[in-house]
């Protein structure tokens, strides 16, 4: 079995920063594309930013140029760095992993983390 293992979320400042880090565990080959999420309160989950095993990156607008997403390879773990915070990045950040698993043969599953809080207030 995978898991993914969010940590990082908590209280932070506008203006301020945040760093989220998420670690896969479990029988893996690969981590391919993995990415971060996130939900408000009736609200549908939007995609955040996402990077590839090659390390390409995509952003949505709204995060363009304060998140930045990285990964290390070697921890099985991809990382959110948030900075130039807004109230509005207020939600609960979800990461995502598209993950080659080892079983009797090797098999590619999308995982979820259950999710860390984040709120941007004074």
């Amino acid at each position: 079995q995978v898991q993914l293992v969010e940590s990082g979320g908590g209280l932070g400042q506008p203006g301020g920063s945040l760093r989220l880090s998420c670690a896969a565990s479990g029988s893996i080959f690969r981590i391919n594309t993995a990415g971060w999420y996130r939900q408000v309160p009736g609200k549908q989950r939007e995609l955040v930013t996402t990077i590839t095993s090659g390390g390409s990156t995509n952003y949505a607008e709204s995060v363009k140029g304060r998140f930045t997403i990285s990964r290390d390879n070697a921890k099985n773990t991809v990382y959110l760095q948030m900075n130039s915070l807004k109230p509005e990045d207020t939600a609960v950040y979800y990461c995502n992993a598209e993950i080659v698993v080892v079983t009797h043969r090797l098999q590619n599953y999308n995982y979820w983390g259950q999710g860390t809080q984040v709120t941007v207030s004074s």
